[in-house]
């Protein structure tokens, strides 16, 4: 069976199981629709969680941007994991203990007023649709490597099955859907990883075989990965090039932005108890040490063999020549990949080798980050239903994800809009309706915005969690355990952190992301050397400095609402939540 095929077969079979689950666990009411009912088991919750919140940027791009950039993007690792310890402790039982289906809707409540809801609304918006373009932006991808279709077909075929079991399922469809992508993507993810540790390191276990020996050197394979790029005059993979400064608020960033991310934080209101919302923190990050303890093996293990692919006799010796590329089988994936325009070479000197150096003018070969998790069973030259499995697995990641942000801007359209200002008297049935019109309306931006992206899934994702970190986070932290921020603060602080966040990123982006409307570039940054996707921890310290000056300006909030954080905050009743 040719791999072409193969690839049909086992992407359409998950596809299959995930349409059949929506079908089967189709949302009836609103309740399921936004919360599942709030009956889903804390385990099953951990493992919807994981895979909402492993999405194409974890799955695809992680590993690339780590293949690539070494010791500096250790940072994605550590911002993103550190931060769902921070949703786990500091946000997430508080807010299911409050009892509410939406983030804006708890805001709105906690700082008793319509303004804020509404300006939550327009942060969980912004956030969700920039993140959304990079799980629409990985979907292009592995569908136009995989199932040889154009970029725009596959992002058409991805929004086409997203709606389907979205808008059908809700939160209750999405949850069980979700549960199977998870099963499909760690499995995608680590039998490559293990495979590929044993080829190079001889151990099974691709964490451990990152610091293990390397078979064809006898060095250690970190110290192997230094020489090859040092040789090729790249920087060391262990080496650090960016600014401390940069990277910490990168890091910071990366982590608030996770605590404060909508899609993520309205799974622990699915749950039945403030005590379940902790186990499936707990079970969540179980599941999502799986695949992050796993992506820095990758990353280098990739990078070690897309070298020795293109200098077979080491980096000492003659490059890979072109004739070799155009006529042997196991480099069909060169010239696979290079069909979808994220893998390019071209013998620029005539000499008939395609060099990969570090120096521009010298360089044959460009390599989209995006492309190494996806690439590397074939780079190995691994079976072939390895290679359909990880496809299967990319989709799953950036189709899980999408789901969920989907359904957030979904809810906060119809939940905390239409229901809650525009039209307070609609029936149920009719909210549920304009909950699904909401969704479908999002899919189509999404799809839109997908196909002309502001960078790879991993950087698109970084400016999503920048917006949520200078926006929602700060209110939701103020809004638990400071009794003294009121209306006036929170509306206040949320407008400065995201507008302050939002310029600096079209400063450096472009205006509404269009090519060609940037002022700077992350290599060039506005601000000492802060590149845009770390200003989101200074949009924060904004959000929070204007917060709290306007609300001790301003009169202090009413009694009740006092007594609401205090209630919220203490573990008294905590076995339940409570619908204030």
């Amino acid at each position: 069976m040719d791999q072409f095929t193969l690839n049909l077969i086992v992407v359409g079979a998950t596809f299959a199981l995930y349409i059949g689950i929506a079908i089967w666990a189709r949302a009836g009411s609103t309740a399921e629709f936004y919360a599942a009912g709030r009956g889903v088991n804390p385990v099953v919750n951990g493992m919807a969680t994981g895979a909402d919140w492993m999405s194409a940027a974890s799955f695809i791009s992680m590993a690339g941007i780590i293949s690539f950039g070494g010791y500096n993007t250790s940072a994605y690792l550590m911002g993103w994991t550190g931060g769902y310890v921070l949703l786990a402790m500091l946000i997430a039982p508080y807010l299911r203990k409050f009892g509410k289906f939406t983030v804006p809707e708890f805001i709105g409540d906690r700082f008793y007023s319509q303004t804020a809801r509404t300006v939550a609304v327009i942060c969980l918006i912004t956030a969700s649709l920039t993140y959304v373009i990079g799980q629409m932006t990985g979907v292009g991808v592995a569908f136009s490597r995989f199932l040889e279709v154009d970029n725009l077909t596959g992002l058409l075929i991805g929004a086409t099955i997203v709606f389907f079991y979205a808008v059908i399922g809700g939160m209750k469809g999405i949850t069980y859907t979700q549960v199977a992508q998870y099963v499909v993507l760690i499995t995608a993810y680590t039998i490559p990883a293990v495979f590929i540790s044993l080829q190079l390191t001889g151990n099974p276990v691709p964490p451990l075989g990152l610091f293990s020996d390397h078979v064809g050197s006898g060095e250690p394979l970190l110290a192997t990965l230094d020489g090859m790029l040092r040789d090729l005059g790249f920087n060391e993979f262990t080496q650090q090039t960016d600014t401390t400064l940069n990277i910490f608020l990168f890091t910071m960033s990366l982590m608030i932005g996770t605590a404060g991310l909508p899609h993520v934080i309205v799974r622990f209101f699915t749950v039945p108890t403030v005590a379940s919302a902790r186990s499936s923190a707990g079970w969540s990050l179980v599941f999502i040490a799986l695949l992050y303890l796993t992506a820095p093996a990758v990353g280098a293990m990739g990078r070690v063999n897309l070298i020795d692919t293109f200098y077979p006799n080491g980096t000492s010796a003659e490059a890979l020549s072109v004739e070799t590329i155009n006529s042997e089988e196991k480099l069909d994936w060169v010239r696979n990949w290079a069909q979808t325009g994220l893998l390019q070479y071209e013998d620029k000197n005539g000499d008939g080798l395609i060099t990969y150096v570090a120096d521009a003018e010298l360089n044959e070969l460009s390599v989209n980050n995006d492309i190494m998790v996806l690439a590397n069973p074939e780079i190995a030259n691994l079976p072939s239903w390895v290679i359909a499995l990880i496809a299967a697995g990319g989709l799953a990641a950036a189709l899980s994800t999408a789901a969920g942000l989907l359904m957030a801007i979904s809810s906060a359209v119809s939940h905390d809009l239409i229901k809650s200002q525009i039209n307070p008297s609609i029936s149920e049935k009719g909210e549920l309706l304009s909950a699904r019109i909401s969704m479908a309306v999002a899919i189509v931006i999404a799809t839109y915005l997908g196909a002309n992206p502001p960078g790879f899934a991993a950087q698109t994702v970084a400016l999503a969690f920048g917006l949520a970190a200078s926006s929602i986070f700060p209110a939701l932290l103020m809004g638990i355990f400071s009794k003294r921020v009121n209306n006036k603060g929170a509306v206040a602080g949320m407008l400065a952190g995201l507008g302050i966040t939002v310029v600096y990123i079209f400063l450096h982006k472009g205006w509404f992301f269009i090519p060609g409307t940037n002022s700077f570039t992350d290599a060039d940054p506005l601000l000492l050397s802060i590149k845009s996707t770390s200003f989101g921890a200074v949009g924060a310290l904004v959000n929070f400095a204007v917060a709290y000056l306007v609300s001790n300006a301003t009169e202090e909030p009413p009694a009740e609402i006092r007594e609401l954080v205090e209630s919220v905050r203490i573990p008294r009743g905590a076995g339940g939540a409570v619908d204030h």
